[in-house]
């Protein structure tokens, strides 16, 4: 039984094979592994809060390993940063909150050490409005900078069921310092 466990890890071990961050997985085999092997990712990770036009943003980053990422063509798993928020009013009044969501992940997809930078990919809200990229600048260890830059703000009504609410509260804007809580 034990020398069936070592074959067993041993095939496993070299089934998945590991490759550093920002590794294209179109070049790599399926279920590989795009691995945080020089825990760039870490830093990004914490509390952040801004304010954006009457509104106050919270950040809560979190680095997830071993992320399992399904694509229609391939299959992988991934490090990636996991950006849930929440958007209240002036008054307090929570506008939107996604830590508890568990669907439609806002993570990281690309990182650029030589900027301090990451690009993190949004689903948006209700059927899928203001989806697009944001990226994160690492100002100092307690500042972020963000650019967020969505590629869909208008969406038809009729085909959208279920909540109607396809607002965007996130600030649609460049240069938004955050500051780590």
């Amino acid at each position: 039984m034990l020398f069936l466990g070592v074959i067993l890890a041993v095939f496993y071990c070299k089934a998945q094979q590991i490759y550093p961050l920002n590794t294209d997985y179109e070049n790599i085999p399926a279920y590989s592994y795009i691995k945080d092997v020089n825990n760039y990712l870490s830093p990004f990770t914490g509390i952040y809060k801004a304010y954006y036009q009457g509104n106050e943003v919270t950040l809560y980053i979190t680095k997830a390993e071993h992320k399992l990422k399904e694509r229609i063509d391939k299959s992988y798993y991934m490090d990636a940063l996991i950006v849930r928020y929440t958007v209240k009013n002036l008054s307090g009044i929570v506008l939107q909150d996604t830590q508890n969501n568990n669907n439609g992940d806002f993570y990281s997809i690309w990182s650029a050490p030589e900027e301090d930078a990451v690009v993190l990919y949004y689903p948006g809200t209700n059927c899928m409005v203001g989806w697009g990229k944001v990226y994160l600048f690492k100002k100092n260890s307690t500042q972020l900078s963000w650019d967020y830059r969505p590629n869909s703000m208008v969406l038809d009504q009729q085909n959208c069921p279920g909540n109607q609410d396809t607002k965007v509260y996130l600030p649609v804007t460049k240069d938004l310092i955050f500051t780590k809580q």
